[in-house]
């Protein structure tokens, strides 16, 4: 028995404009304020990206973003270190339902806060102590939890933030990719 697998064209189009600013957000927005930290405000649509199409989709859009990003600068590309992109994919999916019953400025940091903390964090730290320091593995492990924890706090509340801007401004709505904003006070006083 064959099943019809449906991606509609709506979902593709917009899944390559997202990886593709995924992208050049990565690279136009990259800061690096000490060796070895990187800042940039690119995994925050990734998280929409999943927020908007679901898990599944957010996910193969974060993989997409890491893969041709990292062929097309020339800084390479390593499988183990796409893991935390697609999660941002997948977390914002994952969180689709729970945001669009009632989208607050904490519930969005709380659903932001798992990709971050699994991924970017718990995950990444170990692997890149493995792939850039394997001698001394358990110190660069615990450098890179204490600078990554410090840069992602940041970058929490930066995204955070872009991400509550961008669903209030009604851009999303009016694209048919989210439902109207409405403030509580205009629905309490409709």
């Amino acid at each position: 028995m064959q099943q019809n697998i449906r991606f509609p064209a709506k979902k593709l189009v917009y899944g390559a404009l997202f990886a593709a600013l995924a992208i050049v957000f990565g690279r136009f927005t990259a800061v690096y304020p000490v060796p070895g930290a990187k800042y940039t405000l690119d995994k925050f649509i990734l998280f929409l990206s999943g927020m908007f199409f679901g898990p599944l989709a957010g996910g193969m859009i974060g993989f997409i973003a890491d893969f041709i990003g990292g062929h097309l600068f020339g800084i390479g590309w390593t499988a183990p270190l796409c893991v935390p992109a697609i999660l941002y994919g997948v977390f914002g999916g994952i969180f689709r339902g729970y945001l669009q019953k009632k989208f607050t400025l904490p519930r969005l940091a709380l659903a932001y806060l798992f990709p971050i903390v699994i991924g970017s964090i718990l995950y990444q730290s170990p692997v890149l102590a493995v792939l850039y320091s394997a001698s001394t593995f358990w110190e660069a492990t615990c450098a890179y939890l204490l600078s990554r924890s410090v840069q992602f706090a940041i970058m929490l509340v930066l995204e955070v933030a872009l991400i509550y801007g961008l669903i209030k401004t009604n851009l999303f709505h009016r694209a048919g990719l989210w439902p109207n904003y409405k403030t509580k006070k205009e629905s309490d006083e409709k």
